[in-house]
């Protein structure tokens, strides 16, 4: 049997789109990865090789026949544009979260993906991390009382990575991916320009009427951090429970589920829930930064 090879290109060369280099290169042995062939990478920055990887142009990735899919690591505000012009040239993508800044983007490329038979996978390796898989299992089957979820990182440049709401998309993945279907029931920023500092506070509530609370705190020097405290009818949980390392990188996990999604190993119900929790979340972010933004009402 032939085995079926698809050839990648990567867009876009930070942190994330080096690791994505680095990972088609040396796939897992035996793993969905081994599928995967680098044919080379784009970036607007002049590098001519990285390791034994070629800088292609832009044009030549969209135009090439060997290249059927683009892993887009490019900075936040160019993902919407740059998947839609991967998928209107008959590629596969897989894009780093959070896939668009607004909702109705999102939902748009999901509908062109599904239209022409793409794959549209969207990495979320915060549900990857071992610390996230413990946490899962220490949550499952619990009752919640009540929970905030609290993250601390450096500065953002919103210019490039968008609302906090969208920019932070991990953190609100993890409370529904844990909890379920959250209704929003208000939103606050407060923002101190001078001091480039940012807090976002977001309450929820679950199916069940229960309140989380979200807070996306920034600011220079702030260590990145997530703090939880969340309460159940058996007791609170407030700190990570203790998780082994990995053996396999992050980002070479999510290469393997999306090389098993062109090879067509994934459920049809897998699917429909990772679309439906992908959606909703963005959803919701744009509705935390509708609120947000609201004008202060004014109580006379």
């Amino acid at each position: 049997q032939i085995s079926k090879m698809f050839g990648t290109v990567v867009v876009g060369v930070g942190i994330a789109g080096l690791a994505r280099i680095r990972d088609l290169m040396n796939p897992m042995p035996s793993s969905p990865s081994e599928h995967l062939k680098l044919f080379g990478f784009v970036s607007r920055r002049s590098f001519g090789n990285i390791n034994e990887a070629k800088q292609i142009s832009l044009e030549d990735a969209l135009r090439n026949k060997d290249i059927h899919a683009a892993f887009i690591s490019t900075e936040n505000r160019s993902h919407e544009e740059t998947i839609r012009m991967f998928l209107e040239a008959g590629k596969h993508v897989l894009v780093e979260y959070p896939m668009a800044l607004s909702a109705k983007a999102a939902h748009e490329l999901w509908e062109m993906a599904e239209q022409k038979d793409e794959v549209l996978h969207v990495e979320h390796i915060e549900l990857l991390t071992e610390e996230y898989k413990q946490l899962k299992k220490e949550v499952a089957g619990k009752d919640l009382v009540k929970g905030t979820l609290h993250f601390t990182g450096s500065v953002l440049d919103e210019n490039k990575s968008g609302f906090p709401a969208f920019s932070g998309i991990a953190r609100l993945t993890w409370l529904i991916d844990l909890f379920g279907d959250l209704t929003v029931t208000s939103a606050t920023r407060e923002k101190q320009k001078d001091k480039n500092y940012s807090r976002m506070t977001v309450h929820f509530q679950t199916a069940n009427k229960k309140p989380l609370t979200w807070i996306e705190e920034r600011g220079p020097g702030m260590r990145r951090e997530k703090k939880i405290n969340f309460c159940f009818t058996s007791g609170c949980l407030e700190n990570f429970p203790e998780a082994p390392r990995s053996s396999v990188g992050l980002f070479m996990q999510d290469q393997n589920l999306f090389a098993k999604k062109l090879l067509g190993q994934v459920s049809k119900e897998e699917l429909a829930a990772e679309k439906w929790r992908i959606l909703r979340c963005l959803d919701l972010a744009e509705v935390i930064q509708q609120y947000c933004e609201e004008p202060e009402k004014i109580y006379s």
